[in-house]
């Protein structure tokens, strides 16, 4: 496997829309070319005509089209590719059945109940993989101490991989599994997916049943034990589906690939690129490991080339393409994760950590009330942005085209409908004066109106009429800071400085925007490499061969577990070396590094962690000191460790390189004298046109200086050289810009609608890493792996300007709290303070949600200038049973500890003694206990006031960099922004309902399950597009815990407000500008001071949303209740919300089994469940039936099933389980839920919507979650729109900052 000589060597990437050979000729010269992947007319597969191609000119030999390309001068030959993504995007693999567990048909289906899109009430989540299912009646279990379940029959005990017992309660019946697959065959289906629980550790079920369907004559069948052996059966099972559902799509590629070479390039060196960055045989390679084999080679490409060339800093990659922008980080280490989510499904297997984003060149721009806005929305290839001549519409290429940077003599004739034209600047220019003309009249035509409704504090005027270069600039702008955001994310989460790195830079679009996006950042260094056009091709012939082994394992990491470590490590590594040797390379080629999945004792955050740097020592094993680099990874990411935890190894992974990358030795010509432009023209910049020279890189000497602005062009890719920038070309022929600082410009407090837009993000961006300090500082399992906690940004009035990520139920509320302790606090906050509240009357939630609220002073100015907050929900404050969440409760002493407006920080000082006071005081009353768990209590109150101060001191940035007056004037013209868009809305609304009935009053009634209504009239008027929601009417107070503060009618306002407008709009005070809101005092909506309000928070929020939907007519109602669950003895607690059906409406049907409206939590997969607690899931799956019949009908609640192993007590707290979630314009009802308990005596009982009762070993708690209503009267003939998208469109983002986002908003 050394270098090959003499021979032509192949390295290509081919893409959905290029291309990208990198071929090195038998002299060692390079050469590059670039391909369309598809053109029928010309050639059958794009690498085998590159091939040919560089073939027949190399060598002046015929190498005809229609005949096989002879091999005899080919030495290796390795390849990336997207038919795997293509596939998974196209939902075009093979037809596949899944063979799982009984009880688990839907598990897939469900996934982790959490809905994609927090506000589109149409939930799009991905079909699954699988034509249908098999259910097989088997079943193995965790054998568990002090389990206490009577043994009814003998059972089988074996031992897992992990050194887990376990017990088989259910043997697999073969003759019945044959019956059914004999089935699966004759309806046409040859693919199958097998997950068995448990069979990451033991893995005979699913092997018996591989052999069967293989004997039966199944051409693929994937074992979720064998493809990849994690815990965790929902990741694992998507996993096992897309290698069977891809697999034999990618050897259908490699057949007709094969087939166009003589002898089907048997005696070639064939190598395929897998997600993790390595290369691996042409046969070994597999659906599971190939999603993203195309962007792979890009990561290498530069970590190889930037990395080493740039003293050892970080780089950060940037590939900007069409659709999307792929972002990621190399430090001397590949970055990867074991679990990301590609088209809406989620893989478990090692892949680098690329971090996609919907905005590239072909990212649509749109001008929303006020709102620059570019993406996600993409043109395209077809019909491409305007500029290609095929009626397409405005996207950032154009703005770039508008602005001069873009040259079309310089691109090839290849546009219009006959495909023979040069880029058109006239289809440009005529959209974006359209486009000018309508944000002018907008502007012009809003002025007056902004400052009649919203006095005059921040008068919108616009200095003067915007040209066309000032919108086309103000989108790039905006583009910049969209892209801007996932790379701080990146960065920051991991506790690293993003103004550190260098900025790597390569594919098509990114060297137009290279040198802004840096100089927002504060990086000082661009890298674009020679090939930066065909990065992820060279990085190809950069790659080593990687062979990865991995196994589950659940030992401790001490002492007495090193031993078995080591030896498991030695056979996982031997097997890793002989596999390389078998494949060609020698010994001293290959080097084998060791990682271990570790997390601490009792939580859920594991790390995969390598020993290098960290060498062995006899405190540890052989492989190197894993706890000296566990624990300092960990107070790295996450600002502490937990010294007296024990530190547990989930999985051991060895990953084998075989060194094989070519060494890049090509030189450019050393020039002598100046850099000669080739022609000069006009560029637009903040300043105005600049002269620009335009060079071409070929003809660049290296180590010449070109001072910007200018543009270099390359056959691939056009780099834009700003102002106050330099551009070198190095020894290697690669452009080397150092990042000069922005020429200040001063901006005025006069309203800039390109400024609002970048404003916007910039504040979205401090809540967000208030965010990621929050969660990588707290300890609770909570905030740091639930993600259950809000942050935001207020106004020195307390109104909120960002909040983020999105908790439904904390949308707006905090904006309450910080009113209230301005009102009640006033003067008396001083600089250093910081308070904590929680109290319903102080516009708190419940109570386990604290909140901390930190005023941000400023030099010269006598109050806060702003305000930061962020709000936790704490596990445990003390109350009458553990976890603080009675079904039972009465009072609000009960539900545990409370603060109105507590000193939690005085004069910088944390006030330990006190607050641990209060958090103990609870246990002075009848039958409660102060916090059970105030270690976590105290780490988490110190993490959200570490979260404050960050966001205090970005805020300060801010203000340091545009002064106060400016950033207020901004936060002003945001919330304005958001309030434009609501009365948008409701003047729309109201137009409608005019036509249609001739009143702008709505209104509606629900009812919870003890009878009291909720009730709703809404007044719209029409001119001011402005509302009356008047609650007046709705039921008194109860006696329970369902009373709402009002906090939480105003949060469900602006979620339903939010999902109304359809568009993503700033969430702030804005949004509740237009609307007055009336609701009596003394109702369950406005409770009196000491009322239970744990159940108001969880239950009586679904129903606010339910009427302010039905007045509305929105959509049928969704199952209406959160179902809370928990139970808990002396040594565990737990608590879960479980999915049900949500509404259909018009034009969708309602999904099933997920999470709807006001809450969005993720489900404890079973396999973890059952590890952790004492307890089986017997059953998870739909409840068929229980959604609302209609023209559209609605989702289907679940059912879930737990069998308990040992004594505990069950709380159980739901709605709906006597009224049922209404259906709309005809539409049925959903069925209501129902909670049954199956008592292992016999008896089965019905234990009502709320209820805490004791349970015994062997009982049973069966749900039944409400379904939704359905939509329309079956009869109904109208055609239904048919919307199938490419999921590309629908779920273009992945990555492990992606990946945060959902989950926090799947709290």
């Amino acid at each position: 496997m050394a270098e090959t000589t003499g021979k032509f060597d192949f390295a290509i990437d081919r893409g959905g829309t290029f291309t990208d050979v990198f071929a090195r000729l038998p002299d060692g010269r390079e050469r590059v070319l670039k391909l369309l992947s598809r053109d029928p007319q010309n050639y059958r597969d794009a690498p085998t005509e590159g091939i040919r191609r560089v073939l027949e000119e190399e060598t002046g030999r015929v190498f005809p089209r229609d005949q096989p390309v002879d091999t005899s001068l080919i030495g290796w030959i390795r390849m990336g590719t997207t038919v795997a993504t293509n596939a998974l995007l196209e939902r075009e693999g093979e037809k596949t059945a899944l063979l799982v567990t009984k009880g688990f048909k839907d598990l897939l289906h469900i996934g982790t109940q959490a809905r994609p899109k927090l506000f589109d009430l149409e939930v799009a989540v991905p079909e699954v993989l699988y034509e249908e299912v098999v259910e097989v009646d088997e079943r193995v279990v965790l054998k568990q101490d002090g389990c206490q379940l009577p043994r009814r029959d003998p059972r089988r005990i074996v031992t897992g991989s992990t050194g887990d017992s376990l017990e088989v309660w259910k043997e697999l019946d073969l003759e019945k599994v044959e019956k059914d697959l004999r089935g699966v065959l004759s309806r046409g289906i040859s693919g199958l997916a097998v997950l068995l629980l448990h069979s990451y550790t033991w893995s005979d079920h699913e092997k018996a049943v591989g052999t069967l369907a293989r004997r039966l004559g199944f051409t693929q069948v994937s074992l979720s034990s064998e493809v990849m052996p994690m815990v965790r059966a929902v990741p694992r099972g998507y996993t096992v589906c897309a290698d069977a559902y891809l697999t034999p799509k990618i050897h259908q590629y490699l057949k007709g690939f094969t087939s166009g070479f003589k002898g089907g390039l048997k005696d070639v060196d064939v190598l395929f690129m897998q997600s993790d960055g390595g290369l691996t045989p042409m046969e070994q390679f597999c659906g599971s490991r190939a999603v993203l084999s195309g962007p792979a080679g890009g990561v290498v490409g530069y970590a190889i080339t930037s990395y080493s060339q740039l003293e050892e800093k970080p780089v950060i990659g940037f590939d900007m393409g069409g659709t999307s922008t792929d972002v990621s980080r190399y430090a001397g280490q590949y970055e990867h994760v074991f679990e990301a989510t590609t088209a809406g499904v989620t893989l478990q297997a090692p892949q680098l950590d690329i971090n996609t984003v919907a905005a590239g060149g072909g990212s649509r721009l749109f001008f929303r009330s006020g709102m620059f806005v570019v993406g996600p929305e993409s043109a395209g290839a077809h019909p491409g942005p305007s500029c290609y001549r095929k009626g397409g519409p405005l996207t950032v290429t154009d703005a770039n085209l508008a602005l001069g940077r873009l040259l079309p003599s310089f691109f090839p004739k290849i546009f219009g409908p006959g495909e023979n034209e040069p880029l058109s600047s006239e289809e440009t220019m005529k959209h974006f004066h359209r486009l000018t003309q309508e944000i002018n009249l907008f502007l012009s035509s809003n002025q007056s109106q902004q400052v009649s409704t919203n006095g005059a504090n921040h008068s919108h005027k616009q200095t003067s009429e915007m040209s066309v270069e000032e919108v086309a600039m103000g989108f790039i702008r905006v583009a910049n800071e969209a892209m801007c955001r996932p790379i701080r994310a990146l960065t920051q989460a991991k506790g690293h400085d993003t103004s550190k790195h260098v900025l790597a830079c390569f594919g098509g679009a990114g060297g137009q925007h290279a040198c802004a996006i840096a100089r927002a950042l504060g990086m000082k260094t661009v890298f674009i490499h020679k090939y930066s056009g065909v990065l992820s091709a060279y990085g190809l012939a950069l790659a080593d061969v990687v062979e990865e082994m991995q196994e589950p394992c659940s030992l401790q990491y001490e002492q007495n577990s090193f031993k078995e470590l080591d030896q498991r490590v030695e056979r996982l590594s031997k097997r890793c070396h002989d596999t390389l040797c078998a494949r060609g390379f020698t010994s001293d080629q290959i080097s084998t590094e060791v990682f271990l999945h570790l997390r601490y004792k009792g939580t859920d955050c594991a790390l995969m962690v390598t020993a290098a740097g960290h060498p062995r020592n006899p405190q540890s094993c052989l492989a190197g000191d894993f706890r000296s680099a566990f624990t300092k990874r960990y107070l790295k990411e996450f600002g502490f460790t937990i010294p007296d935890r024990p530190i547990m190894v989930d999985d051991i992974r060895v990953r084998g390189c075989g060194k094989s990358g070519i060494k890049s030795v090509y030189k450019t010509k050393m020039g002598h004298g100046q850099a000669k432009p080739v022609t000069k023209t006009k560029c637009y910049f903040e300043e105005g046109y600049l002269d620009t020279s335009v060079y071409l890189w070929e003809e660049l000497p290296c180590g010449h200086s070109i001072q910007g602005p200018a543009i270099i062009i390359d056959k691939n890719s056009t780099i834009l050289v700003e102002p106050c920038c330099e551009a070198r070309l190095t020894e290697g022929g690669d452009v080397c810009m150092t990042v000069g600082s922005d020429p200040h410009c001063i901006l005025g407090t006069e309203l800039n609608t390109v400024q609002l837009s970048i404003f916007s993000h910039r504040f979205m961006s401090i809540a967000e890493q208030m965010g990621r300090v929050l969660q990588r500082t707290s300890i609770s399992t909570n905030i740091k792996e639930r993600l259950d906690f809000s942050c935001a940004v207020f106004g020195p009035d307390g109104g909120l300007v960002s909040n983020a990520p999105h908790i439904p139920v904390h949308l707006g509320a905090m904006q309450e709290t910080v009113q209230y302790q301005i009102k009640s606090m006033g003067t008396k906050l001083k600089e250093g303070d910081v308070i904590l509240s929680n109290h319903p009357s102080a516009g708190g939630s419940h109570l386990p949600d604290l909140t901390v609220i930190t005023p941000v002073f400023r030099k010269g100015v006598s109050g806060p200038v702003f305000f930061v907050a962020s709000r936790g929900h704490h596990a445990d404050i003390g109350g009458i049973t553990p976890g603080s969440m009675p079904p039972h409760s009465t009072s609000l002493q009960q539900e545990g500890a409370v603060f109105t407006s507590f000193k939690l920080v005085t004069g910088g000082v944390f006030q330990e003694e006190a607050v641990t006071e209060a958090l103990m005081a609870p246990a002075q009353y009848p039958d409660c206990s102060g916090t059970r768990n105030l270690h976590d209590n105290l780490s988490d109150l110190r993490a959200q006031v570490a979260a404050n101060q960050r966001g205090s001191q970005l805020v300060g940035e801010l203000i340091d960099s545009y002064g106060l007056a400016v950033v207020q004037a901004y936060m002003g013209y945001i919330q304005s922004n958001a309030e434009l868009a609501v009365r948008d809305m409701l003047r729309d609304f109201a137009c409608r309902r005019r036509q249609q009935t001739g009143s702008l009053e709505v209104e509606s009634e629900d009812f919870m399950d003890d009878g009291t209504p909720i009730r709703l009239c809404v007044q719209i008027n029409e001119d001011k597009g402005s509302a009356v929601f008047d609650f007046t009417g709705t039921g008194t107070e109860v006696w329970g815990n369902c009373n709402a503060p009002r906090a939480i009618t105003l949060s469900a306002l602006i979620y339903c407000l939010r999902c109304m407008v359809g568009q993503d709009i700033p969430l702030n005070q804005g949004c509740l500008a237009p609307i007055k809101v009336i609701v009596p005092p003394g109702s369950i909506l406005q409770p009196s001071q000491n009322a239970a309000v744990v159940g108001g928070n969880v239950l009586t929020s679904q129903r606010v949303v339910d009427v302010i939907f039905r007045a509305f007519e929105v959509c049928a109602a969704s199952q209406g209740c959160m179902n809370n669950i928990s139970f808990g003895s002396e040594k565990v607690g737990y608590y879960e919300t479980v999915a049900g059906g949500a509404g259909a409406g018009p034009g969708w049907k309602g999904r099933s089994g997920v999470h709807s409206h006001m809450t969005n939590t993720r489900i404890t997969d079973p396999e973890i469940l059952e590890k952790r607690y004492p307890v089986i899931l017997d059953h998870f799956s739909l409840r068929p039936g229980s959604g609302g019949a209609g023209r559209y009908h609605g989702g289907d609640g679940v059912i879930r099933k737990l069998l308990f192993r040992s004594k505990v007590v069950l709380s159980v707290l739901t709605e709906r389980r006597s009224t049922r979630p209404y259906g709309l314009k005809g539409g049925e009802d959903g069925a209501a839920g129902m909670n049954l308990l199956h008592r292992a005596d016999g008896r089965v009982l019905n234990l009502g919507a709320k209820t805490s009762v004791s349970l015994q070993p062997g009982d049973m708690f069966c749900l039944y979650t409400p379904g939704g209503g359905g939509y329309g009267g079956e009869d109904d003939t109208r055609r239904p729109q048919n919307k199938r998208r490419r999921l590309n469109e629908t779920f273009p983002e992945r990555g492990s900052v992606f990946e945060y986002r959902m989950a926090q908003e799947g709290v």
